[in-house]
């Protein structure tokens, strides 16, 4: 079949074609339907059905006679160690866990932290909770206390499972305090606290609180697999929202092993057996659909990587890991080829491995520029396909269906619509744009099994972010059109979340914690253009009057307050005192008009502005960090 054609088999009848992929899982009780919809616009997938993730990711493999067949291969520059694990080693692991987390108390709907490293027992914890119907919410490792503690008190976690310490290239990151501060901070406290210790760091455990993760489990009972209803929310993972405050997207249980499943041939065209390599980490999106639980649901080997494109030790390491362990399909962001790039722009580390194995690239996280997909294209020989999703949706809205068939390529669009969504490009009134035109990307509701159907205890919210701007539409937050083949394209947010380095990343949580400097009256923060990590934020602070302190020093205190209470993620290096902000006459910060000076772009004089001589002022403040270099 061509993807027209599965693309119209949906269409045509959307719970057959479902109901259909739902076959490829194990289920405890077989749904009645595909879509429940009683409660539009909140819609609903499979919710009759009776099933466990944990059982289909791992369990039913062994079952099947691939025990024998490596499930997780853990490679470790930073450490210098590679290990492997079978999927009947992972199967005793994950239920040796979930049993002594069910001996501790943690029940089905129970929520459990996970903040952890990019270390096989992220992987362990995951799929322990979602063996005993607990949900997890995993927290980047890079995140700050403060965010942590945030992320604590909103889904209010029985246990938190972490490491001591995480690792970068030259460098120890220790988790353990990060996380005794959190709790400290937190209004809601964890009943208790289990520690992978690493040998790079023994952290120091907390008398009755917290427990050393091998002794933890010792003497339990493993756990089997405990059977939740379709809708069960397998787990929680926090993005980032304007307001600062993140919000939790929640994962259905069901929804989620059909889509995966599904994706993992159809998308990136691998089969059970094959290995599968997406560079990014367990605390992002994903890492959850495609380190964790699309391989492992579809029989495949996943890879957990614990280094970096460059630096651990060399801008070979990503070859070194392709041809080192045989994958197939390899999944990463643009601005890791961005990196390799800037070190090896002649592809001369490439050149000393043989990539025979490897089929196909796919980049998605952020906006794939053509430069680096060209340079990919040339150093590569191999095709390399852009698609975009979100954390909301948790796998493709747009793919080039390499395992139906693998459509044209065009450079700077994440191809066409995969089945599920109906994508459609609209004007401020919700009218539907002509081909080639630029405005809001919807995907006409429901959207598909998988993605998700509310924001933990937050439903108005979630009405209020994604569904009422256009009745009968999922907004997405990105502007974009479609051309006359059916092709996307992604021009930009539309709102303030910046993308750095494939992080999503909140500039009005940025500016919250600038708003709490002592001398500091009023700020914005924007995203500007950045040829590696594809934005970069600059923060813009008025002082308070009267004070005179020297503008160097409380730049640098802004700096620091940013990595302390977001952490280095952000990448938040640049900040600039000015006297006042471009305003609309109503108030409205023009953060638009700066991020086109910024980027030394022409821009049209914004009609509402309160007094035009201010865009002089900015102009001068961003030559002085090195940006705005030409008068726009």
């Amino acid at each position: 079949m061509s993807y027209a054609d599965v693309y119209q088999s949906w269409k045509s009848d959307p719970n057959g074609f479902w109901m259909q992929q739902a076959e490829a899982i194990d289920w405890i009780e077989k749904p009645s339907k595909a879509l429940f919809d009683e409660n539009a616009p909140l819609y609903e997938w499979f919710v009759d059905g009776k099933v466990n993730t944990c059982w289909n990711a791992v369990d039913r493999h062994v079952e099947n006679g691939r025990g024998a067949q490596v499930a997780i291969i853990h490679d470790s520059p930073i450490t210098g160690t590679v290990q492997k694990i079978t999927f009947a080693e992972l199967r005793n692991r994950v239920a040796m866990l979930a049993g002594a987390l069910q001996a501790k108390g943690i029940e089905k709907g129970d929520r459990v932290i996970i903040y952890m490293p990019m270390v096989p027992q992220a992987i362990e914890a995951m799929l322990a909770c979602t063996r005993i119907g607990a949900i997890h919410s995993v927290v980047f490792g890079g995140f700050a206390a403060h965010e942590l503690a945030v992320r604590i008190d909103d889904c209010q976690p029985k246990a938190i499972i972490a490491a001591s310490c995480g690792l970068e290239p030259g460098r120890v990151v220790h988790y353990k305090p990060l996380l005794d501060g959190a709790i400290a901070q937190a209004e809601h406290k964890p009943d208790f606290c289990v520690i992978f210790q690493r040998e790079q760091e023994v952290a120091k455990l907390e008398e009755g609180r917290d427990f050393d993760w091998h002794a933890f489990q010792y003497g339990v009972e493993p756990s089997e697999c405990v059977p939740v209803e379709g809708n069960h929310p397998a787990y929680i993972l926090y993005t980032s929202g304007t307001t600062g405050q993140p919000k939790g997207v929640i994962r259905p249980t069901a929804g989620h092993l059909v889509a995966l499943n599904w994706s993992m041939k159809n998308v990136y065209n691998v089969d059970p057996g094959d290995v599968f390599w997406a560079a990014s980490d367990v605390g992002w999106v994903v890492g959850h659909s495609y380190i964790c639980y699309g391989p492992l649901i579809h029989g495949n080997t996943t890879i957990v990587f614990e280094g970096k494109p460059v630096g651990t030790p060399d801008p070979g390491t990503f070859w070194r890991v392709v041809r080192d362990h045989g994958v197939r399909s390899f999944f990463t962001a643009p601005t890791a080829f961005r990196a390799v790039k800037r070190e090896d722009p002649n592809g001369e580390y490439l050149k000393k491995y043989d990539l025979t194995c490897l089929e196909t690239v796919y980049l998605a996280g952020e906006r794939a520029d053509p430069d680096t997909i060209h340079w990919a294209q040339r150093m590569l020989d191999k095709p390399i396909i852009d698609h975009w999703w979100q954390t909301e949706t948790g796998w493709s809205i747009a793919a080039n269906p390499v395992g139906i068939e693998l459509l044209p390529v065009k450079v700077g669009s994440p191809s066409v619509a995969m089945p599920g969504y109906d994508v459609q490009i609209l004007d401020e009134a919700g009218h539907q744009m002509k081909p080639g035109e630029l405005g809001a990307i919807a995907v006409k509701l429901p959207l598909p099994p998988g993605t998700l159907p509310t924001l933990w205890n937050a439903e108005a919210r979630y009405r209020k972010s994604y569904l009422n701007t256009f009745p009968g539409y999922y907004e997405t937050g990105d502007a974009g059109m479609i051309d006359e083949d059916g092709y996307l394209y992604i021009m930009a947010r539309t709102d303030d979340v910046i993308n750095v380095a494939g992080h999503r990343l909140s500039t009005g949580a940025m500016e919250e914690v600038l708003a709490n400097h002592p001398d500091v009256a009023e700020t914005a923060v924007i995203g500007v253009s950045d040829p590696l990590k594809g934005q970069m934020p600059v923060g813009f602070v008025c002082l308070t009057k009267g004070v005179n302190r020297p503008h160097a020093d409380i730049v640098k205190e802004c700096v620091a307050m940013v990595r302390d209470q977001i952490g280095p993620v952000a990448a938040f290096k640049s900040a600039v005192v000015v006297d006042r902000l471009p305003k609309t006459r109503s108030g409205k910060i023009l953060r638009a008009t700066m991020v086109k000076i910024a980027d030394s772009e022409d821009f049209k004089m914004p009609a509402t502005i309160d007094d035009p001589a201010i865009l002089d002022e900015i102009r001068e403040a961003l030559k002085s960090i090195g940006l705005a270099k030409e008068t726009a």
